[in-house]
Order: C-alpha cells, then structure tokens, then sequence
C-alpha cells in the first residue's frame, strides 16, 4: 500500500493527569482544544497559520465546535504516516478545519489531494479487479441510492456552484448531485446515469441536466486529446433521453458543433442532427450562432451545419404533413416558427464582412415558401449584407436580391426598398 509521510520531528506530545495532552514545547500553551473527553494544550503559532476555522473562532467569528482528529501533529510538524486507510478522516477534517492552500501554500489540503492524485488514484489494476470483485456494481448502487433521496431529506454535503442557489432554502435543489457525479470518469458516470434511467424516478430532464453538466465539465473544455473528445461525445449522446426536450436544443447543437470537429461517427450525427430538427422550432438565434474554426485559424459561423439540419427539420416535416395532414394548422404554425428565426439569424450573420455570398443565399434559399408569410425580414437580412459588403460586384447584388420576392413586402418595407440606392435597379422598380 502506497503511503506518505509528512513532518520529520518525533512525536513530543504527552498525556497528564484528567485526560490532558500537552507538548515539550518551551513556549506555554495558549490554545485549548476540546476533543471529546481530551483536552490539548497547543500554541496559536503552530495551528493559526494553517487553520483557518480556528482564525474565525478567536476571532470570534463563529462558535466553537468539537474538533476531530490529531491535527494538531501536522501543525507540529511530527511524523506521521498517510495512506488510502486513513486518508478519508484526514481530509474531510482538514477540509473542515479550511487548512487549504488560502492559509498556507503547503498546508494539509492541498498535500492530501496531492497524495490522492499521485497514489491512491494511481492503481492501473484496480478497476478491473473491482468489477470482478463487484465492487464498482456497490458504489454505483450506493451512489444511485443517494441520488433517488427525495430533495428534502438530503442532509448531507454536495457541490452546487449554480448562480441563484442559497445554502439556506430549506431542501436540496432537484439537481443537487449533477456538478459531484462530473467529478466521475466516463465510464463509471455512464453506469450511473444509466442505472438511474432504469428505474423510471427521475425526470428525463434532470437525467438530462446531469449530462449537460458533465459535458461542460469534462467534454467542452479544450484540452483533452481529439479521441478522448470524440469517444466522450458519443457517450453522452448514447445517454440521452429520448424524450423530446430532456436536453435543451442549444446544448444539441454544441454537440453536433464539437461531433463535426472530432469526425464523430456517421451514428452519432445522423442521431444529433435528428435530435436538433426536431427541436428546431424551440430554438433561439443564440442557439444557432455557433462559431467555429478554419483551418486558416479563422472564426465563422457555421451556417453549413444550421442548413443540414434545416433542411433535415423540412425533411421530417413534410412526412408528417403527408402522414398526417389533419394537423395542418399545427404544422404551419412550426414551419413559420422556423422561418421566422431563419431570418433573424440572417439578419446577425449577413453583418459577417467575411461571410461568403453563397453561403447566406444558400441558407435563405432553403425555406420553403410557406415558412415566409412576408418578405419583411429577408429583406432586412439583405438590406444588412449589402451594407455590410459594399464592394460587392454586381452580379452578386443581383444573385442576392433575386431570393427577394417584392410582392410579398410591406408598404412601409417596399418604400424603404424604392429609397435603398444599395439595391439593383430591377429591385427597385418592382418594389
């Protein structure tokens, strides 16, 4: 068993009469600390710098409370001996003593996660000894059990950095374990996630909810290696609920963003891809202003991925219009929904000085008729890029300005039009 030693000096405390331990130390005692039935009679100098509950106390910040475990040997610097044994009390009362980094740049928190992470985690054999001793099975139930504890009787410590939330609401939020179980490896997390949809308890949203937040926390950020991306990606996708909207749209296509960077299968996308078009009509511009990079090292925005899964939406939508056509008025409403945030997002990307023409009349192009009740906002979307790319040759005008349909503008829009020197002359005159 890997173990690790801190401090040098021998042990130089001794018991008295009544339960009393005291040191050698020259210097008299000046900090009394009460551990059960056993008082210690310690020195401010050797424990303050480290211990940052003990400076609120004397300070009096707060109530003293009993104190566990020796600590008081670190501050001392006496030997002592640490290994996977011993290592849970030791941490979670230094931690409950604030003995970090803060206080002392080599202080008890940061050497035991140190030693954590260099030897206790460092054992290439142990997992698979543990599945074949079921070891992983129990902790992943354990786990599961936790997670299944309704909201208002958790008692016990959780990670929540959520922006809104206050320590003092009398119950856990719903997604209380969500931020702890990103701290799992993949594959562990995938067992969780998946023991937990077997039972049918919790929503397919807050299933969902676990794995935007451990995808933010372990798939977005960019320095893990292509593969690890990519096998990670298609993982989470695996895992999610089939249910429509168990994930927000916007988080969809953040994964099929990074999926096209990473080469992820043919499976994958066609299953994200799918999972974006049907929720498409929920989605805002911002969902679908995703930037991504050239090989030149320069920033664009992925009109080429909106389009496919535009044009898969449209795909999906015409065989329900042809399988269920006593739903036109439902689907009408979706198809313009659609249509109407095609064009907003046409009118923030055409202000792109290098965003190629083809690229925007594509997109624009792609909408059927009957997503456009009016040519209003692609007129705006045009009046925008013409503004925006002023040395435009002419024939681009021209190709730009024929998606136009000028009949279907707005008297106050086509008066603009008759006024807009930026316009070909054709545009002009029919408008």
């Amino acid at each position: 068993m890997k173990f690790m030693k801190l401090g040098t000096s021998v042990d130089t405390f001794y018991t008295q009469d009544n339960n009393i331990r005291t040191s050698d130390c020259v210097a008299p005692s000046d900090l009394i600390v009460h551990i059960k039935d056993t008082s210690y009679h310690l020195h401010q100098y050797a424990l303050l710098p480290k211990c940052g509950i003990l400076k609120e106390i004397l300070a009096g910040g707060r109530d003293s409370s009993t104190l566990s475990v020796e600590l008081h040997n670190f501050c001392y610097g006496i030997l002592i001996h640490l290994s996977a044994e011993n290592f849970v009390p030791a941490y979670c009362a230094a931690k409950f003593l604030q003995m970090t980094g803060e206080h002392e740049k080599r202080n008890f928190v940061p050497l035991l996660e140190s030693f954590f992470g260099a030897c206790i985690l460092d054992s290439r054999g142990v997992p698979n000894c543990s599945d074949e001793l079921g070891i992983t099975r129990r902790c992943v139930d354990s786990i599961v059990e936790k997670i299944l504890v309704p909201p208002p009787k958790v008692t016990w410590s959780f990670t929540y950095t959520r922006p809104g939330y206050q320590r003092r609401h009398p119950a856990a939020p719903m997604d209380w374990w969500t931020e702890d179980l990103s701290y799992l490896d993949l594959e562990l997390f995938r067992s969780v996630i998946v023991s937990v949809g077997f039972t049918n308890t919790l929503s397919p949203q807050l299933i969902g909810e676990a794995l935007h937040v451990y995808a933010s926390c372990n798939l977005f950020p960019s320095n893990r290696s292509f593969e690890d991306k990519k096998r990670m990606l298609e993982s989470i996708t695996s895992l999610i609920p089939l249910d429509r909207g168990s994930v927000s749209v916007r988080f969809l296509f953040k994964l099929l963003s990074l999926g096209h960077q990473v080469e992820m299968s043919s499976l994958t996308k066609a299953e994200l891809t799918r999972r974006c078009s049907v929720q498409l009509e929920d989605a805002t511009v911002d969902d679908l202003l995703l930037v991504s990079s050239s090989s030149a090292g320069r920033d664009f925005y992925d009109i080429e991925l909106v389009k496919v899964v535009l044009e898969n939406y449209l795909t999906l939508w015409r065989q329900i219009q042809a399988s269920h056509p006593e739903d036109k008025t439902k689907l009408l409403i979706s198809v313009q929904k659609v249509g109407k945030l095609i064009d907003s997002l046409l009118q923030i990307v055409a202000t792109d000085a290098s965003m190629p023409i083809s690229d925007f009349i594509s997109l624009a192009k792609a909408l059927p008729r009957i997503a456009r009740p009016g040519h209003d906002e692609l007129y705006k979307s045009i009046d925008v890029y013409l503004k925006e790319h002023l040395k435009l040759p002419k024939a681009d005008k021209k190709s730009i300005c024929s998606i136009l349909d000028c009949e279907r503008l707005s008297h106050e829009v086509a008066a603009h039009a008759v006024k807009n020197d930026l316009l070909p002359l054709r545009i002009v005159v029919q408008a």
